[in-house]
């Protein structure tokens, strides 16, 4: 039997739902046996591959190039995991939708900042008006809704 191809994805978020499944301990070597890691930010990978069978996309869209990769990823994979409150529900970034990111912008690299008060423009990446969930953009197969999945929302253990 081949293993499947798993890949992770991590978007706007704060890595709580890849901390949470690297907190699987020893089952992590039981799905090891399984599947192989093709991309992750937990590897080197620098380009998602074609036909990925399952992606898990931890965050929200909030930046072109979020919206740029998660399509791609849509495209590539056959199953896509919605992980966590984030993905799912837009969730902690987009508390900054009533402000919009020319606000963020300006209390981040201009208001808070004591030496070359710029808004970078290489960097980072444009910021789209409102952060959504990938659902708004994608396709989405599974959620799995948690502030961040539990190692239990993982295994059967």
């Amino acid at each position: 039997m081949s293993k499947l191809k798993l890949a992770t994805v991590w978007l706007d978020g704060c890595s709580g739902c890849h901390m949470s499944f690297l907190d699987m301990d020893e089952r992590l070597l039981e799905l090891a046996e399984l599947v192989d890691l093709v991309y992750s930010p937990l590897v080197d990978a620098k380009e998602f591959p074609d036909d990925v069978d399952l992606v898990l996309v931890e965050g929200a869209v909030a930046s072109v190039d979020d919206e740029k990769k998660i399509r791609k990823v849509r495209a590539r994979s056959k199953m896509l995991v919605a992980m966590g409150d984030c993905a799912v529900a837009g969730n902690v970034p987009s508390m900054r939708n009533p402000m919009g990111p020319e606000a963020i912008l300006d209390r981040a690299y201009i208001e808070n900042a004591s030496a070359q008060q710029q808004i970078p423009c290489v960097v980072v990446p444009k910021l789209l008006q409102v952060v959504r969930p990938i659902h708004e953009y994608v396709k989405v197969d599974v959620f799995l809704p948690a502030a961040h999945p539990r190692r239990t929302h993982f295994t059967r253990r």
